[in-house]
């Protein structure tokens, strides 16, 4: 007799590939220690969280013993913050924003939640380009949804125009577009994102309701080669822009994350008071009093992107000695190289032999495929060479 819900069982089958690596290289790690280990499973940045962090912990430590310090607040967040915010992400994102735009959520993946529940009806479908998160197929369900993969070009991993245009139809409610992106560091260009959102105008009208365009952005800070990310808020009128401090900041852990919308919909504040009620109703309500102190004393601050730039630089290098065929990323701090042989699932398990843990495209719904995160030391990504080339050279022989 099953004690969980059939969908939730489902989950725990088929549970994150990302997770399942990380759980193995626990296991590693007790086996051999930490030290012989080259974790490159989790994108979970280990650079310090910058000084303006501190500061703001040591400010609002002075103010902890007044009352209402850790009280409620608006379910949007503070309102001084809000409009400190809108004011950060006008500078962002080329458009003026003010407080009514924006709202407050536990982390970016609440703030998707939150969106997600707002707007869609069940048997609503998700459109998003492969490869993808793996889990916004389980925000998608946890709202009666259904998340819809179309594939990106697989040379260069844009959007594919016209695999977009074959794949909406009348249930297609939401355009989920991830840049920087996660697994490949593809970033979409001006030209692309204004052809979606050219696009889905004309969708809209035919349809007769709007298709939303949701940037999920948690890593449009970190950019290589001076490449610039396009507004999506700046383009299109039913357009959301969300995203959080967990890698700017190094703050994965606070949950602080926000929801902003474009001040060009019509019915903005229809859909800000609905983004407010399933803020509350999904139980996150806003994020912690502590994060949001944080966010107001830290908004202009930022890691040191540079280390990531130079460890881009040597992790390009050891692959590229190693013989692997991948494409240089334009943003965030991932490689997708191909899996040598084809097998991406094998392949990771032959880089486990290796004491190397990688995620296999195929937890990406793009298999054939491999993702390295490169937020870790420099030296782990060049203690991990030989193991590279070892790996590859066990799969040829196979």
């Amino acid at each position: 007799m099953s004690i969980l819900g059939k969908s939730v069982s489902g989950y725990l089958e088929n549970a994150s590939w990302i997770r399942r690596m990380f759980e193995e290289g626990a296991k590693l790690k007790e086996e051999y220690g930490a030290e012989n280990v080259c974790d490159f499973s989790l994108g979970n940045p280990d650079l310090p969280a910058p000084p303006a962090v501190a500061e703001g912990l040591r400010q609002f430590c002075e103010h902890a013993g007044e009352p209402f310090a850790f009280g409620y607040m608006p379910n949007g967040g503070f309102p001084a913050l809000r409009q400190k915010l809108a004011q950060h992400l006008s500078r962002q994102q080329g458009i003026t924003l003010d407080a009514s735009c924006v709202i407050l959520t536990c982390g970016a993946a609440g703030g998707l939640n939150a969106f997600l529940r707002a707007v869609l009806n069940p048997g609503d479908e998700v459109l998003t380009f492969a490869p993808y998160f793996v889990e916004y197929g389980f925000y998608c369900e946890n709202h009666q949804g259904k998340l819809k993969p179309v594939p990106s070009n697989p040379e260069t991993f844009a959007p594919d125009l016209g695999a977009l245009e074959q794949a909406i139809d009348e249930k297609s409610r939401v355009v989920l577009i991830n840049s920087p992106h996660n697994p490949t560091g593809a970033i979409y260009n001006k030209k692309d994102l204004a052809a979606i959102a050219n696009l889905l105008e004309n969708k809209s009208q035919e349809y007769g309701h709007p298709i939303w365009l949701c940037a999920d952005e948690p890593y449009r800070f970190l950019t290589y080669d001076g490449t610039a990310v396009p507004s999506a808020l700046a383009i299109y009128p039913y357009a959301v822009s969300i995203s959080s401090l967990s890698k700017n900041l190094s703050l994965p852990g606070e949950r602080v994350g926000w929801i902003a919308l474009s001040p060009r919909m019509r019915e903005k504040d229809e859909l800000m008071a609905a983004l407010t009620l399933t803020n509350r109703i999904l139980g996150f309500v806003n994020p912690p009093v502590i994060g949001q102190h944080i966010l107001d004393h830290a908004m202009d601050a930022g890691v040191d992107i540079e280390v990531y730039a130079a460890r881009r630089k040597a992790m390009a290098e050891v692959l590229k000695e190693a013989g692997y065929e991948f494409r240089m990323p334009a943003g965030a701090f991932y490689f997708f190289p191909r899996a040598p042989g084809g097998d991406d699932v094998a392949f990771v398990r032959e880089l486990v032999k290796e004491r190397i843990l990688a995620v296999p495209g195929a937890g990406f719904g793009w298999p054939g495929h491999f993702r390295l995160a490169f937020c870790v030391d420099e030296e782990v990504i060049r203690r991990a060479a030989p193991g590279f080339s070892r790996a590859r050279a066990a799969m040829e022989r196979n």
